[in-house]
């Protein structure tokens, strides 16, 4: 279930190709760009290499991934070199970025309420909503915000109390405990080539 919503909601999203949300108010930023969004994932007439063109190009404009990155590799960003931050962070964007293109078709016409937003701290909020299903209970989805040169950007969501990064930062750190830094990156590109292949054959 997490890895089916995270693909709903790291395409909810503001993107270049759309009208721009108020840039110091986080709920209209959500609440505009998930409407927007929503649009594109129901459009089924366009082909759907298209729709994913434009779901990355979605995600690009909106999440921090160096900040994602960051804090998916907990302590041990500090102990890989600078070199190694940059690849690390090229890569699991690139995977973020197809894992969740995979799932595009997913979406059957889930609607979203939104509830409330809240300041925490100077530079970050948070806004909660439901993803409603045709069935069964609400889904809640909170979008964390950092603010960035006036602009707002999505560094995690969280899908029923579940942190998207908290759980990757998991997965990160066993293998780095265990195997190192180059295990966690051969693997990590490994993973994120497989889902190249398989969305270049849809």
């Amino acid at each position: 279930m997490l890895s089916l919503t995270a693909a709903l909601v790291l395409s909810l999203a503001p993107s270049r190709f759309l009208a721009p949300a108020c840039a110091d108010d986080p709920m209209s930023v959500v609440k505009t760009t998930v409407n927007q969004a929503l649009e594109v994932l129901g459009d089924k007439s366009t082909p759907l290499a298209q729709r994913q063109d434009k779901l990355r190009q979605i995600v690009a404009a909106t999440f921090d991934f160096t900040e994602m990155a960051k804090s998916a590799l907990g302590y041990h960003w500090k102990e890989i070199t600078p070199a190694q931050q940059q690849e690390f962070t090229n890569a699991f964007i690139a995977f973020i970025e197809d894992s969740y293109l995979s799932k595009i078709n997913d979406y059957t016409g889930q609607r979203v309420n939104f509830l409330r937003a809240a300041n925490e701290g100077a530079q970050y909020a948070q806004v909660n909503t439901d993803i409603v299903q045709p069935k069964g209970e609400a889904i809640h989805v909170n979008y964390r915000l950092l603010q960035e040169n006036s602009t707002w950007k999505i560094y995690d969501v969280t899908v029923d109390a579940i942190s998207i990064i908290a759980n990757y930062r998991n997965q990160f750190n066993r293998v780095m405990n265990n195997k190192g830094y180059d295990t966690l990156i051969s693997d990590l590109k490994s993973k994120q080539a497989a889902l190249a292949a398989s969305l270049a054959n849809h």
